[in-house]
């Protein structure tokens, strides 16, 4: 048995030994603090300030910066392509004769010469382009932001950028939208959902809104894909939160001008909205996480819905837009392909005109391009498909070319396709049949996935880390 003074020496050792363990992980919370403070004192750029002016957003804003670059000047070039898709929503572009900015029909051994080429932060978010100004969101990881470029269409370098901070994680990429743009506007939706309005030409920051705060948005697997609206003095985007399914705001400002209501909390996904006119009305069309809206563009108020197209995993792919009040949607995860036909009349519905299965036709992540009365688009089994609105495929590419998720695109009757390593393949866009024009390998990367832009007879193209400018006119070929 052990003595009294024994039992009192045993209990008073645990009672030293805790105090003295408490007292250590105080200095050491201490000291911790210290120099936890001292390191984050320089990274000031991760305070909030508020939006200036009455009528501004009315929301907390992360601070920006803006780093101008006064040597480098815009091109001369003509031609854009503001947004998404281009200027019309069709992803199809025009020289309208202009036989200098025409693309040529046949390469050299070493195919279009690449008149610059930028290195990018991992992502996919293709550019847009006006005024001889390419712009584009792009992630830079070493200082965490999220970074609006404005590069000069001559050669690539930048003239201004506009960064501010926000955490993002490797995710298959971080940026993956295509900013909007106007003679006074630039505008831009980040990975995180930050939306971001700038001037264009100088890279003044108008104002921000966080949809996640402000609207209760939830940021989609992979991140935002959302490309924004810029509609004249509008900017209309599409929270799909709790307080809103769509939204628009003036583009000035960033204050509400409408919110449509969001009736069965239908979330966002990575597919972008595309306006639509029909019995006399202009709509907004979004397929959201539980189904397709048309939205009034008047006031924000739902004119008709269907939850008869939906993907559970990544609804990616835009509506396409036909004559006679047809909507036609694609996308992946064995969704396939549908064709709405919309009613005419006062209260405005939408009936199925038929589906398609993948294996017949159905676009996983680029949209599909309908020209000259036929959609063309790369299915699941990576073909480059022709398919009339009926239904019925005209041809495909066969299994000799492959094209993955690869970007496409078509300008004056040509067809450029991008496969997933870089190979860039030229063809006519024609029902005669899958016409071969050239290829060549343009970008050395992987996952070419960015959605593609032109302008005065130049063609910008992406990979993961890469972007890269061609003259595809065949006047500055080796």
């Amino acid at each position: 048995m052990p003595t009294k003074k024994a039992i009192i020496i045993a209990r008073t050792i645990p009672v030293v030994v805790a105090a003295a363990g408490l007292i250590a992980i105080l200095l050491w919370i201490r000291t911790q603090a210290s120099f936890d403070l001292h390191k984050r004192v320089p990274q000031a750029d991760q305070t909030i300030q508020q939006v200036s002016g009455e009528e501004s957003a009315g929301s907390k804003i992360l601070q920006g910066s803006l780093e101008k670059f006064t040597d480098v000047a815009a091109s001369d070039l003509p031609g854009a392509w503001p947004r998404f898709r281009g200027a019309n929503f069709d992803n199809i572009a025009r020289t309208n004769g202009q036989k200098e900015f025409t693309p040529a029909r046949q390469w050299p051994a070493d195919g279009p010469k690449a008149i610059w080429s930028v290195e990018m932060g991992e992502g996919y978010a293709g550019a847009a382009i006006a005024s001889g100004r390419v712009y584009v969101l792009d992630y830079d990881r070493n200082q965490q932001a999220d970074v609006l470029r404005c590069l000069s269409l001559a050669d690539g370098r930048d003239i201004w950028r506009y960064s501010y901070p926000v955490k993002v994680k490797r995710n298959h990429g971080m940026s993956r939208t295509v900013p909007a743009i106007s003679d006074k506007y630039v505008v831009s939706l980040g990975p995180k959902c930050h939306v971001t309005c700038l001037d264009s030409t100088t890279g003044k920051l108008y104002w921000m809104i966080d949809l996640v705060k402000e609207y209760g948005s939830k940021v989609p697997p992979w991140y935002a894909g959302q490309c924004p609206l810029l509609d004249g003095e509008r900017v209309i985007l599409a929270p799909a939160g709790k307080q809103a399914l769509l939204i628009a705001v003036h583009a000035d400002t960033g204050k509400v001008i409408w919110q449509s209501e969001n009736p069965h909390n239908w979330s966002m996904t990575h597919s972008s909205i595309i306006p639509m006119e029909w019995a006399g009305k202009k709509m907004y069309l979004y397929c959201a996480g539980g189904g397709v809206v048309g939205v009034s563009a008047d006031d924000g108020k739902i004119l008709w819905e269907t939850d008869e197209w939906k993907i559970s995993i990544a609804n990616i792919p835009s509506p396409v837009i036909l004559e006679d009040g047809r909507i036609f949607l694609s996308g992946g995860y064995n969704a396939g392909s549908m064709m709405l036909q919309l009613s005419d009349g006062p209260d405005i519905s939408a009936r199925i005109l038929y589906r398609l299965p993948p294996e017949v036709f159905g676009c996983p992540q680029q949209s599909p391009i309908y020209y000259e009365g036929y959609l063309y688009g790369v299915r699941p089994d990576e073909e480059l498909v022709c398919l009339d609105p009926a239904g019925n495929v005209v041809w495909t590419s066969t299994s000799a070319y492959h094209f993955g998720l690869g970007s496409y695109m078509i300008v004056d009757g040509i067809i450029y396709v991008l496969n997933d390593t870089g190979l860039l393949t030229m063809a006519l866009a024609s029902p005669a049949g899958f016409h071969l024009l050239g290829q060549a390998k343009v970008l050395s990367g992987t996952d070419s996935w960015g959605p593609m832009a032109f302008a005065g007879g130049r063609l910008i193209l992406r990979d993961l880390t890469s972007m890269v400018c061609l003259d595809v006119t065949g006047a500055g070929s080796n």
